[in-house]
This record gives C-alpha cells, structure tokens and sequence, in this order.
C-alpha cells in the first residue's frame, strides 16, 4: 500500500466517524425490516370437553403510552434518568455511545431544552459541549447566566440521531412525556426552546423564525422559543435578533 492510498482510506474512515458511522459491516447482508418468522408451536391433543384454547396476547406496546407511564413514576430527577436508560422503544438509543441526560444546576430559573446530541455531546455524555454548545455559553454569559450556576439544561431527545439527522415525528413523540416530567421536576420559572424540534415538542408548532421571540407556554411553563446556536453559526446575520430575545429573557429574570 502507497502512501497516497493510505490516506485516502484513511481520511474515508475519518469522514465515517464524523458521520457518526459506529458498526463495521459483516460479510453478509443483514435484512433489517425483515419480520422474524414466528418459531414452531408443538401441537397438543385435543381433550374431549376441553374449552377452545384462548390466543395469546401479542407482545406490543405502545412506545407513548409506556414512556407516560415510565415518566409519571419517576419521583426524582435521578429516577427519571434511570427510565429513560431503561426505555427501549427508541432505535436511537441501540447506535448511541451515551445517554445524553442534563447539565448545569438543577433547579435553576432558567431551563433550556434543546434539540438533540451531537457528536460531542454522545461522546461526552453532556448537552451542548460541541462548538454551538460553546457558543451558548458566550450568549449565556452576555446576560450574565451560566450553566454553572443559574441555568439547567437538556434535550428533547437523549440520544444521537445518526449523521446528525432530524428526529423523526414517531421518536418526538415518544420521548414528549420524558421531557414534560423532566420540567416538572426540575421546576424553572421559565424555558428556552432553542430550535424547532423543541418547539414541536413544547408547542405542536414548528417555524423558528416565526415563533422566536414571543413568549409562549410549554410544559405549564412560560417558554421563549429562540434560534439553535448551531444554525446561528451557520446564519451569523441572525446574531441580531437572538439578542433581543436573550434581552427579553433577561427582563423576565428581571
């Protein structure tokens, strides 16, 4: 193998990691949405007089309503974590290296609940550690808040979607409870939902552009939609308006 070889594959490895790329693949194809066939049940005699044998339940659940009973029993904050780890209705979490819980001070006034992890932030374990989660940081503290001592802050969804993908409907939908009892027992007086995918979660509304900087309700909780650091970094001519809506949360904080 030359050297240029070398480092084509080598930078093809590198652009699959970055693409969040996890599993090698076998020799063989794997059918994926293949249904398994059902094994073989032994047949038994028939038993004069014998009630007519009753079908078994089919072994389903719905993934909402399992992750609304899974919330509601969570009493604290830790317990909540521990369900969401033991919640398997979610494909996310089968290609995720972690769970993607919280950071920041629970309890704080101010909660921010944004979209999902990314490369970083599966790796690390925490929300908002990559570059737009540095960027949050430098906004935050122009308002004088801080993860460390006055803001808690979250995900819609714990897991990385894959390539860094939108979330789709069925796995919002899904995690919506986690995220309601999670506001419930971290108690802020008031939400940021950075993002659209937390303003259908918090709102049944999408359009960041539209909603941004009108104070809504979310979770029982008053809400102030706002642009995701991430696609304020890839729109820098959006900086503007992300100040006056950090500007009317500072006034709410008074």
């Amino acid at each position: 193998m030359d050297y240029f070889e070398h480092k084509s594959l080598r930078a093809a490895l590198d652009w699959q990691i970055e693409a969040g790329v996890l599993d090698t693949i076998g020799e063989e194809p794997v059918d994926r949405y293949a249904v398994p066939a059902a094994p073989a049940q032994p047949k038994r005699a028939a038993v004069a007089g014998a009630a007519p044998a009753q079908s078994a339940a089919p072994a389903w659940a719905d993934p909402v309503a399992e992750a609304q009973r899974m919330a509601a029993a969570a009493q604290d904050l830790a317990g909540l974590q521990a369900a969401m780890a033991a919640f398997d209705h979610c494909d996310l979490k089968r290609g995720a290296r972690n769970l993607v819980f919280s950071d920041g001070v629970p309890g704080a006034r101010v909660m921010i609940v944004g979209e999902a992890p990314g490369r970083d932030e599966d790796r690390q374990g925490k929300p908002f550690v990559g570059r737009a989660g540095q960027f949050l940081d430098r906004m935050l503290a122009a308002i004088g808040l801080s993860r460390d001592s006055s803001v808690y802050i979250t995900n819609v969804l714990p897991w990385r979607p894959p390539q860094n993908r939108d979330p789709l409907p069925a796995e919002i939908a899904m995690m919506r409870p986690f995220v309601a009892r999670h506001v419930a027992l971290a108690q802020p007086e008031f939400l940021v939902l950075m993002g659209n995918i937390s303003c259908d979660a918090g709102l049944g509304k999408r359009g960041i552009t539209r909603l941004r900087g009108s104070w809504a309700e979310a979770y029982d909780t008053p809400a102030l939609p706002m642009f995701h650091p991430a696609y304020l970094l890839r729109q820098p001519h959006l900086k503007r308006e992300a100040w006056a809506d950090l500007l009317s949360l500072k006034a709410r904080l008074g």
